[in-house]
């Protein structure tokens, strides 16, 4: 497990080595996490002995193991590493000074710059719906306007089951039991459509009667999430909703993220219960993920 950062300086070998021993025992990191720690923290120490820091021992001392981080920060800062790269050697640091007892060093972690999650502007739902809708497969139809009306991700998609999809007279939800459970109001008349021809078609489909897969191939199985983004890239195609790179800018995380920007509205009068209830809707653990969408909702596609 010591292959890749550098030759860890002789005084401190000692402490490495025990820090190793310690790795291969910690319980809950998989050998990919081992491997990374093991790497920074060899980088770490290397860093150390050249820096000749001043002040108390970096591995003895709170007050020094503060000085040697920070020093460390901006080492990694003038290497121009993106933040989550410098975030994961403080990661590491973390871990480093628990098992020497110290505790994490107090140094601020850097903040990656966000941009607002793309969405599809008016205009581009229009033509996104428009050519969803000219596709003469019901299930398709019922594929694309899923995706804008319920939000849910390829993965839900495809782990949906006949029942999950409930039609009434008063109501349409769809059920996403993949993950975390929720429930989502399925309020588009033209996806409730597309969703009722879907599933009378479907009867006929080969292999039907054996899966309660809501979502079929052509040989009977459920359907893949490889299979809905190629049907997607080929209707973003269709639909001239591509970006200038020439990839398509009607993604499943696009619709998805288009979805919860609808569900949020202009973000003026955005209320918490509001923000919480949208949030339940995508499966979002962290409201700061959800707010992000206030953002496309108001400046539109990105």
């Amino acid at each position: 497990m010591t292959e890749s950062a550098g030759r860890v300086p002789e005084r401190f070998a000692d402490v490495y080595g025990g820090y190793v021993r310690a790795l291969e025992e910690a319980a809950g990191l998989d050998t990919a996490t081992r491997r990374a720690y093991d790497s920074r923290i060899r980088s770490y120490l290397v860093f150390l002995e050249s820096a000749a820091i001043d002040g108390p021992d970096p591995l003895a001392d709170p007050d020094g193991r503060d000085r040697a981080a920070q020093a460390y920060l901006g080492y990694l800062a003038r290497r121009r590493l993106a933040a989550s790269t410098v975030n994961a050697h403080l990661t590491a640091l973390d871990h480093f000074y628990a098992h020497l007892g110290l505790g994490p060093a107090r140094v601020g972690r850097r903040q990656s710059p966000q941009r607002p999650p793309r969405t599809l502007d008016a205009e581009q739902q229009t033509r996104y719906q428009l050519a969803a809708g000219q596709r003469p497969q019901a299930r398709d139809r019922a594929i694309f306007l899923l995706l804008l009306h319920s939000g849910v991700r390829p993965s839900e998609l495809v782990a949906l089951d006949v029942g999950d999809v409930c039609l009434s007279a008063g109501e349409c939800v769809v059920i996403v039991r993949n993950g975390d459970p929720r429930t989502i109001p399925l309020t588009d008349g033209p996806a409730q459509e597309a969703i009722t021809q879907w599933r009378a078609e479907r009867s006929g489909w080969p292999g039907a009667s054996a899966t309660t897969a809501l979502f079929l191939n052509r040989f009977g199985e459920r359907l893949s999430t490889r299979a809905v983004r190629k049907l997607l890239a080929a209707l973003a195609d269709e639909a001239e909703l591509t970006g200038e790179d020439g990839r398509p800018s009607a993604s499943a995380q696009t619709l998805r993220a288009t979805f919860g920007a609808n569900q949020l509205g202009d973000g003026e009068t955005l209320t918490v219960t509001h923000l919480v209830t949208v949030a339940g809707l995508l499966g979002h653990t962290r409201l700061d993920t959800t707010l992000r969408l206030a953002a496309s909702s108001a400046s539109g596609s990105q």
